[in-house]
C-alpha cells in the first residue's frame, strides 16, 4: 500500500470544532421526509447542535438538504457513508462532516482531498493504524459495545495516545458516561435520543426533553 498524501491538519481541526460542540451526537434515521425538520429542531432546541443523519433511507439526502436550510446553528453530518460516490453526495447537500461505519483505502484517499472532514469508523487497533498512516487523527469507534466497549477504547490510548474517538453502536443513556470519562473520547453518538415510537407519534416535545436531559447530564 503506497500512501503519497496525508490528511491536512486543518481537517482534524475542523472535526474538533464540530465534535467539541456537543458531548452527545444524535444518530438519526429519517423514514418520513416530513419528520426531518421538526425532529432536528426538537434536538437543537433541547441543546444538541451536532446531528448525524444516516444514509439508510431513500429520503436521507433530501432530509439533510432541508435540515441544512432550516436549522440555523446546527452542524449536520452524513452517516453510513460507504463509498466515495456517497461522500460526493454528502458534499453536494452541504454536509458539515461525514461519518463512515468502517473505512477503505478509497474513502481515506477521497477524504484527504475533500473539503468536508470525515470521521472514519474503526473497531481494531490495526484499522486505527491504517487511518493513522493516512494522517487521520479522529475516528468513530464502531460498533462500540460489541467491539469491547469502553475498556477496549481505553486500551487504544496506550499505543496511539493522539487518536480521539466518537464511539457509537450500543451507546445508551446508561453507559455513555463510561465512554465520556475517557481522555481519548470527544463525544458519543447514540440513537436513543430519537426512539421510533416518539418519532412516529410526532412527539417533538418528548424528543426535546430527551435532548435536554442528555445535554444537561453529560455536559463537561
Amino acid at each position: 500500500m503506497s500512501i503519497d498524501k496525508q490528511l491536512p491538519s486543518t481537517r482534524t481541526a475542523e472535526l474538533d470544532s464540530i465534535c467539541h460542540k456537543a458531548e452527545v451526537i444524535p444518530v438519526i434515521t429519517i423514514e418520513r421526509i416530513e419528520d426531518a425538520v421538526p425532529l432536528g429542531k426538537a434536538l437543537l432546541e433541547g441543546g444538541l447542535s451536532v446531528l448525524e443523519v444516516t444514509l439508510r433511507t431513500d429520503c436521507a439526502l433530501e432530509a439533510i438538504k432541508r435540515m441544512k436550510k432550516e436549522l440555523t446553528g446546527a452542524s449536520i453530518g452524513v452517516g453510513t457513508v460507504l463509498t466515495p460516490a456517497q461522500y460526493r453526495q454528502a458534499e453536494e447537500v452541504g454536509a458539515d462532516f461525514v461519518v463512515t461505519p468502517g473505512a477503505t483505502e478509497a474513502l481515506y484517499r477521497y477524504g484527504i482531498e475533500s473539503p468536508v472532514p470525515m470521521l472514519p469508523g474503526v473497531s481494531t487497533v490495526s484499522e486505527l493504524m491504517t487511518g493513522w498512516q493516512y494522517g487521520y487523527r479522529r475516528f468513530k469507534f464502531f460498533p462500540a459495545e460489541s467491539s469491547g466497549g469502553a475498556k477496549a477504547l481505553k486500551a487504544f490510548g496506550a499505543p496511539i495516545p493522539g487518536a480521539q474517538f466518537c464511539p457509537t453502536g450500543g451507546i445508551t443513556v446508561d453507559n455513555a458516561e463510561s465512554y465520556l470519562s475517557l481522555p481519548n473520547v470527544m463525544c458519543v453518538g447514540g440513537s436513543w435520543l430519537t426512539p421510533s415510537k416518539l418519532v412516529e407519534a410526532e412527539d417533538w416535545d418528548g424528543i426535546r426533553k430527551l435532548a435536554q436531559e442528555a445535554a444537561e447530564r453529560f455536559h463537561r
